[in-house]
């Protein structure tokens, strides 16, 4: 019995749940959960970094917040599964917003954690 059927034979009878519901979430449980702090540095500011940040983060499936800082750098946190904490560091280190330039992204505090501090992402003034 593949690992999915056992899901669902353990889940019981719940005629509203999908099985890909159900996949998703084991795959969620089984993929550990990430923490990290970021700054981007470059021209992200006045070019639209934090909504395209907070829509690429939604897109994604993470959550945390992003903010300008006084020294013109964007600063935020970022967490979920280990592999959707990577995309966002990618899109973060290279990507940005259309107008952005990025010269570099520093990442710090990573960790592993039990469970998320946020339930969505948001930009903080």
């Amino acid at each position: 019995m593949s690992l999915l059927r056992a899901a669902a034979v353990a889940a019981g009878p719940a005629p509203h749940t999908p099985i890909r519901l159900l996949a998703r979430n084991l795959a969620a449980m089984a993929e550990p959960l990430k923490s990290v702090d970021y700054e981007v540095f470059g021209r992200v500011q006045g070019v639209c970094f934090r909504m395209y940040t907070e829509g690429e983060a939604k897109k994604i499936g993470v959550v945390g917040w992003v903010k300008n800082t006084s020294k013109g750098t964007v600063t935020g946190q970022v967490q979920g599964p280990e592999e959707k904490v990577n995309s966002m560091k990618a899109w973060l280190s290279k990507v940005g917003s259309p107008s952005s330039r990025i010269d570099r992204a520093d990442f710090s505090n990573e960790k592993t954690i039990s469970k998320l501090d946020y339930s969505n992402f948001s930009i903080h003034y």
